[in-house]
Parts: C-alpha cells; sequence; structure tokens
C-alpha cells in the first residue's frame, strides 16, 4: 500500500502477469493418469460447481440462515489435493468449504440439509455452511474463525505422528489468513516436529475486500515456508493437475516422515467474499480475463484434445452433476428442523448421538 499522499500503483492483476498465476510448471501433458482418473477429476469439479450454483439460488430466495461463501472458481484446488489422500486422512477448511466437502466424497443431500438448518444435515442443522464437517471421512469441519484450519490440521498432524500412525492433514485457508500470529505459530511448529502436514493456500488474491498487496509485501506467500525450512511451491491453482502433481509430492513427503509443505494456488473466486458482495473493489477486465481461466471449461478443452471423452460424453456429466444437485436441494428442503429438545444435543459428549 502506498504511503499517504503518494497515489498508489496500480498492480498488474491480470491472469497473464506472475501473480495471475500463468507462467508457472504445469503438470498437465505428463500427469499419467488414465482416463477414468481424468474423468473423475473432470466430476468432481463439475458436482462442486453444480452445488455451489444451487446454493446460491436458494441463499438469494431467502432459503438459508446465516452467510454463504462460494468456492466457484477454485474447484481445481479442492479436486486435484483431494484426489491424493487415504480414506482415514484429515481434512480442515475454512468458511469457503463446501467444495472440499464434496470432494471428500460427502453426500449433497446432507450438505444441503445442513445449509437450510435441517436435522439431516451432517451437523443436524448446527454447524450450517461454515461449519459444517463429515467425522466419518476426517473431515473436521469448516470453520468461521479466520485461519483456524491451520491450528487445528497441525494438531491433527501431531495426534497422527503421536500416535504412530501413516495419517497426513491438510488444511485449506485464505491468502489472507497467513497475516496471523497463530498461522506462523503453528507452521513452525510443524517445522521442529516434522509433522505430517499438508498446508493448501487458495490464494484468490483478495482478503475480503483487500488486495494481496495491500496487506503484504509478499508476491509469493510460498516463500514464507523457507523461513521455516520446509518446502513451499507454487502452482497453477486453475489447473487440477498442476493441483494435483504438487499434492502427491506434499502427501508422500508428509506420509514418509518428511515433514511439511506449503502449497500456494493461484486463483480466482467469481462470486464476491460471501452473497450480497457485489465485489466492486475489483477491476472488471481483471475478473473478465480471469473469467476465461475458468478451471472447468480450460481441463474440458484438454480431455477433448487429448481424446479422453467427447463432448457428448461431457455434457452428459454435467447435466447429471445438476440432476444430482437438485434432488439435494429438494431433500435438504424436505428434511424436517430440529426439535427443541436438540438444542442441547451433541454439546456435551455423554450427550452426543
Amino acid at each position: 500500500m502506498a504511503p499517504p499522499g503518494t497515489a498508489p500503483e496500480k498492480p498488474d492483476r491480470t491472469p497473464d502477469s506472475k501473480e495471475g498465476g500463468l507462467g508457472l510448471d504445469s503438470a498437465s501433458q505428463d500427469a499419467g493418469l488414465d482416463c477414468e482418473r481424468l474423468l473423475s477429476l473432470f466430476r468432481c469439479m463439475v458436482r462442486i460447481r453444480a452445488f455451489e450454483e444451487h446454493a446460491h439460488k436458494e441463499f438469494l430466495k431467502g432459503e438459508m440462515p446465516g452467510f454463504l461463501h462460494l468456492y466457484s472458481g477454485e474447484e481445481a484446488i479442492a479436486a486435484g489435493v483431494m484426489d491424493t489422500l487415504e480414506d482415514d486422512d484429515y481434512i480442515v477448511t475454512s468458511h469457503r468449504g463446501h467444495g472440499h466437502l464434496l470432494a471428500r466424497g460427502s453426500d449433497p443431500k446432507r450438505m444441503f440439509a445442513e445449509l437450510f438448518g435441517r436435522v439431516d444435515g451432517y451437523c443436524r442443522g448446527k454447524g450450517g455452511s461454515m461449519h459444517i464437517a463429515d467425522m466419518s471421512r476426517g473431515f473436521l469441519g469448516a470453520n468461521g474463525i479466520v485461519g483456524a484450519a491451520v491450528n487445528i490440521g497441525t494438531g491433527a498432524a501431531f495426534a497422527a505422528k503421536y500416535r504412530g500412525e501413516k495419517r497426513v492433514s491438510v488444511s485449506f485457508f485464505g491468502d489472507a489468513s497467513t497475516n496471523r500470529g497463530t498461522f506462523h505459530e503453528a507452521l513452525n511448529l510443524a517445522a521442529i516436529w516434522e509433522l505430517p502436514a499438508v498446508y493448501v493456500c487458495e490464494n484468490n488474491f483478495y482478503g475480503s475486500a483487500n488486495y494481496q498487496s495491500d496487506y503484504m509485501k509478499l508476491k509469493d506467500i510460498a516463500d514464507r515456508a523457507a523461513s521455516y525450512g520446509f518446502p513451499g511451491v507454487v502452482v497453477d491453482g486453475n489447473d487440477v493437475l498442476a493441483v494435483r502433481a504438487a499434492a502427491v509430492e506434499a502427501v508422500t513427503r508428509a506420509r514418509s516422515g518428511g515433514g511439511p509443505t506449503l502449497i500456494e494456488c493461484k486463483t480466482w473466486r467469481h462470486w464476491g467474499h460471501f452473497i450480497g458482495d457485489m465485489a466492486r473493489y475489483r477491476d472488471p477486465a481483471e475478473h473478465e480475463a480471469w473469467l476465461k481461466r475458468d478451471p472447468i471449461p480450460s481441463f474440458k478443452a484438454k480431455l477433448l484434445a487429448w481424446g479422453v471423452a467427447s463432448e457428448n460424453e461431457l455434457a452428459q456429466i454435467e447435466e447429471a452433476a445438476e440432476a444430482e444437485m437438485d434432488e439435494a436441494v429438494a431433500y435438504g428442503k424436505a428434511s424436517p428442523f430440529p426439535p427443541v429438545s436438540e438444542l442441547t444435543a451433541g454439546v456435551y459428549k455423554e450427550d452426543r448421538p
């Protein structure tokens, strides 16, 4: 940020700059994945987008309590990272966590029930969007506290190492949260104890309404890892195969006892910070340029070019995702609200269903 009384320089925010993530090494040509695995990644991203856009519409109708922070535009990160994990690994995320839960394999029906505040939701309607969790899949929850995923994820990594388990803990968080003191404390502990932790920074360049250069001098947040003595990697967060390649290396390192890794994924959220935020602080040209790098059509074009699937086959995947989310919304709305007797259920250990 420029000193008071001076005209600030306008940063180059278009995605053909280094800040935007282009020019980074892409693993797209040599991922070594079969057609079914590639289609699985595409299906995962399409399902996340369909879920988020359905949630968006329902929220605007006034059907959902609380706030809603959409993941549209960042799907390649959740899909790429989750594809590298084992069933018993731990995941913790931020207030923008629907995509991670879906990529983990959770049921969108129960997710919508939770967003609607209904009893059939994963947290019986008590968690809502920002605190949804699925413990059966090691998903320790989304979190409305800025940066809390880093600390919870570090604790899970410590537990795994203390117990002698081969589990890995993955934490997802935004760029602005890396300025918090708790972020640095957690990464320092993970380093000195060589914990099986993977830290995934989803850098969409805005901390709420402030551009990254307004609150840090660094251009690459991954550089912060060097001060703790472990690897920091920058990847194109809109390239699912580049994300996956970085995650494979980080997860393998963590599981084998090599310690943590910080992965910075450069990406872009399609909507404002939350529903109702018109995002007028963003340059329309900047936004338009990033929309052209939407991870889903970009990956779709590659699948077509590689002969992995036909236009019709990919269209069927997209149509199936839409139908699935229509059904999930209907399920969520049909679920009853929790009775008053549920008020303290699950609050105390002896009370937990």
